[in-house]
């Protein structure tokens, strides 16, 4: 009887300690398939956060790809037509503080062109005066000053003057100062931004150094950019 009781005793005291201490085969098990459901959360939110980071580049490239295509909608070709109002009507003062009729230009190609002293396409002075040494018998190349760009043209007439002519040895005609746009727009910039007088141009400028070609019959025929060199093959290419 008092075996019987201690062996209860033992077999009592062996199983508590089965349940203490828990059998090792069982906590690696235990141990793997946590490991492969966290892996799996892991590559669960992995991959979302992949298709989030695809989707997000997918609408990127779209939008790019509706602004190119509005963009190339919007540089279509305009069609172009014959002056309404005439372009040798027009009229400026030199930046000698002369008169000069734009009659005189008949015959000729006309590259019409705001400038300014402290900007950072100031460098195209060069580039319209070797324009000007290369074709100035079948153009002539007509710089306006204008401060209409952050304050990039503040000095006088002789300031702009002497400037043009110790830093790039300017000789192609230059005029006195004016503004391009607003409501004190010269008449030049009048004629060349309005439609109604050139027949189908308005785009005023964008910066300092945008261009404006008139061809030899007085039709405004293309606007240039800031961007586009004196010298590049889109305007020498229509000279």
């Amino acid at each position: 009887m008092h075996i019987t009781q201690n062996h209860k005793n033992i077999t009592s005291k062996f199983s508590f300690n089965q349940r203490a201490v828990p059998d090792s085969s069982s906590f690696l098990i235990k141990y793997i398939v946590l490991s492969q459901a966290n892996l799996s959360k892991n590559m669960i939110k992995t991959l979302f956060t992949s298709n989030i980071v695809f989707l997000a580049i997918l609408a990127i490239g779209i939008i790019f790809l509706l602004v190119g295509l509005t963009a190339k909608k919007t540089n279509d070709p305009v069609e172009k037509t014959k002056s309404i109002a005439n372009f040798y009507d027009l009229k400026a003062t030199s930046i000698e503080g002369e008169q000069i009729n734009f009659s005189q230009f008949k015959g000729k190609k006309v590259l019409i062109v705001n400038t300014a002293s402290s900007c950072g396409y100031t460098y195209q002075y060069e580039g319209l005066q070797k324009l000007h040494d290369i074709y100035g018998d079948d153009v002539a190349i007509l710089g306006f000053p204008a401060n209409d760009f952050l304050y990039q043209e503040r000095g006088s007439d002789a300031d702009i003057a002497d400037f043009c002519e110790k830093n790039y040895g300017v000789t192609f005609q230059l005029f006195s100062k004016i503004t391009t746009r607003g409501k004190n727009q010269s008449s030049v910039y009048k004629w060349l931004t309005d439609k109604n007088l050139n027949g189908w141009n308005e785009k005023k400028p964008t910066w300092n150094f945008c261009k404006y070609l008139v061809n030899e019959e007085g039709d405004l025929v293309a606007f240039f950019d800031k961007s586009v060199k004196p010298l590049s093959k889109e305007i020498t290419g229509l000279l």
